[in-house]
């Protein structure tokens, strides 16, 4: 059995592009990759790519899933070996062993857990908005470092009271639970009582790249020495720092469509890009790069820019840290703000379009970049000048393709007078020593045994007559879920209540204790209903990255968009309607089908009945369910009506 973390680090490394490009030549349209389905001959592309949603779709056999989906339908292989598989392709160390009763513990422990961070997220939300304290303190901080309302709400930004207890009080009176309040680091024990970790802070919620809130940061607003200026969430079951960055969730689209991905310090440098236009940007959060934060990073793009704020000090201390971009194949520039600014201050100096100007113009290759750095520093000294050899030699040999490597030694020959044949001799040194501790740290792929081709059996049973409607509701769901259905204003109060999408699904359904015939779909709904109950909207990838391959394969293949709207429409503004445009409509109508489709369910088996009756001449009975053959035919009518008289098929 592979543990939950460990299949969570293979599908934060797959690049589901990278994965299926050794496979299927694909080429980029628009912000989606298109290439021949390898699961049915054609002519004409019709398999899809999609890295900000990491799934595949071909629209001509229908075939879809995540990496791992792709991996077990073309290698013909099981869950757990297509696992074993991308795990060898991104040297990931797997521990296999049974589960045991204390591990099924802490699964449900990382899922209370999860509630609880939803739960403090949404609180302290409601803080900063709706709160004396937090308008008059956190929303006035946030206002004099000149951040707009619809940004601090995109990012989910709160305000944690100043009352040492607030929150965690609040907390225990909502029922949950003091130890997952101290594990989750919201609250700190001390002699016997609980306080706010993060009290008298603004906050910063840290989220998956599904949109589950792991952890926070939180930043103090009084100038106080003894106090830590940010004070972040500790290491638990839900939150590894070295495993995330900051505003993955809110840039992985805008990485995708841009290509590239921009790499500040802090919180408010990426709340200050988005406000400048940029929203392909993500921080590291003051932390030292790793490699599972660049392999986040690498699925939706191979560009990355670093903004360095102007502390030239400060750069030469992080360029060692950039090697580990370079040698997961990434293409790294530089840019170096003036002496003085970060992304924060110096966009807030100039206009938005000033900015984005500068950041365009001012790009600069590393390689070039740490060259010219260090050259600057060594002067005439030769013995410096043997030790900056040293340092982008160390640079040039992780990167992993030939050709790159090549370019780089001819320039850098040329930048520091040094023969190429000098840096050629160095570089195939260090990459043979590289190759040395790979070959002793992970086997060969022929050193592996090779798995037994399986071939599943596959039972045919015909569709339940609501399965449509069925698989309808979960599409909606999946994709609308967390839009506005209605909003609900009371006079009186003076307040508003919003019900979205999956409120309304979720009611409706349950209201009327119907339930889903397909397995699948019954098991999303299922899922997604306990997350709507704790207040909770999973995202995509919650169900995309699910364990059971029947449920990744089936919410990719509903996720998958058959048509993009022609970006010469877009630029010329033309008018045209979307599914978003109709979506109450289309949900109130799917609903009705789906009830609908239900009763004539119902009323199929009462026919049955019916008919078994008869035989045993049972006339009481055949009165009974004809009865109730005519109460469901009146509801049916009714349905029918309210979708305009079309019949309910």
């Amino acid at each position: 059995m592979i543990d939950h973390l460990t299949i969570q680090r293979i599908l934060d490394a797959a690049s589901i592009v990278e994965v299926i490009q050794e496979f299927v030549p694909l080429k980029r349209r628009g912000v989606n990759f298109l290439g021949l389905c390898p699961f049915h001959n054609e002519k004409t592309p019709s398999f899809t790519v999609s890295p900000s949603k990491g799934i595949f779709k071909c629209f001509g056999c229908g075939k879809g899933g995540n990496v791992v989906n792709f991996i077990m339908e073309h290698e013909h292989l099981s869950y757990p070996e297509a696992l074993r598989f991308l795990a060898r392709k991104y040297n990931i160390e797997i521990e296999e062993k049974e589960i045991t009763r204390e591990e099924i513990e802490k699964q449900n422990e990382r899922e209370s857990m999860l509630v609880l961070t939803a739960y403090a997220g949404k609180q302290f939300m409601d803080n900063l908005f709706n709160s004396d304290e937090g308008r008059s303190v956190g929303l006035s901080y946030f206002r004099e470092r000149g951040f707009r309302p619809d940004t601090l709400k995109k990012f989910e930004a709160g305000y944690c009271f100043e009352k040492r207890d607030a929150f965690t009080t609040k907390a225990l009176a909502d029922g949950f639970r003091e130890d997952f309040l101290v594990k989750t680091g919201l609250s700190i024990k001390h002699e016997d009582r609980l306080f706010d970790r993060f009290s008298g802070r603004v906050i910063f919620p840290i989220h998956s790249l599904s949109g589950q809130i792991l952890g926070f940061g939180g930043r103090i607003l009084k100038s106080d020495p003894k106090t830590a200026k940010y004070v972040n969430s500790p290491e638990s079951e839900i939150y590894h720092k070295s495993r995330i960055v900051y505003g993955i969730f809110q840039a992985r689209k805008s990485i995708t469509r841009e290509d590239k991905c921009y790499l500040v310090e802090g919180y408010t440098d990426v709340l200050s890009l988005h406000e400048a236009g940029i929203e392909n940007v993500v921080a590291s959060s003051g932390t030292a790069l790793t490699v599972e934060q660049v392999r986040l990073v690498k699925r939706f793009t191979r560009n990355i820019t670093i903004i360095y704020d102007g502390d030239e000090a400060g750069i030469k201390a992080s360029l060692r840290g950039i090697d580990i971009v370079l040698e997961e194949g990434m293409n790294v520039r530089i840019v170096l703000l003036p002496d003085g600014e970060d992304p924060d201050s110096y966009s807030k100096k100039i206009t938005n379009e000033e900015f984005r100007n500068f950041i365009r113009d001012n790009e600069t290759d590393f390689i070039r970049f740490k060259t010219k750095l260090l050259l600057a520093e060594a002067k005439n000294d030769p013995v410096r000048r043997a030790g900056l050899v040293k340092e982008i030699v160390s640079s040039i040999a992780v990167i992993p393709e030939t050709i790159t490597r090549t370019v780089y030694i001819k320039e850098c020959s040329v930048l520091m007078d040094v023969q190429e044949a000098v840096i050629y001799n160095e570089v195939n040194k260090l990459r043979r020593q590289k190759a040395f501790q790979d070959r002793n740290r992970y086997p060969a792929p022929e050193d592996l045994p090779v798995p037994v081709a399986t071939t599943r059996k596959q039972v045919i049973t015909p569709p339940a007559l609501s399965y449509h409607s069925e698989r309808e509701i979960i599409r909606l769901l999946l994709k609308y879920g967390s839009e506005v259905f209605e909003r609900k204003t009371d006079r009186e109060e003076g307040t508003e209540t919003v019900i979205t999408v999956a409120d309304y699904i979720v009611r409706e359904i349950t209201a009327d204790n119907l339930e889903f015939d397909n397995p699948v779909f019954a098991e999303i709904f299922s899922d997604y209903k306990f997350h709507v109950n704790q207040g909770i909207f999973p995202g995509d990838q919650h169900f995309i990255r699910n364990s059971n391959p029947d449920i990744s394969s089936a919410s990719a293949d509903l996720l998958a968009d058959s048509y993009e709207i022609s970006k010469i429409w877009k630029e010329k503004q033309a008018y045209f309607t979307t599914e978003i445009d109709l979506l109450r409509k289309i949900v109130e109508d799917t609903i009705l089908k789906f009830k609908g489709d239900k009763i004539k369910s119902l009323q199929k088996n009462i026919l049955k009945q019916i008919e078994e009756a008869e035989k045993a001449n049972d006339f009481k009975k055949i009165l009974a369910l004809q009865k109730r053959y005519d109460i469901l035919q009146k509801a049916l009518l009714t349905i029918s009506k309210n979708l305009g008289n079309r019949i309910v098929l």
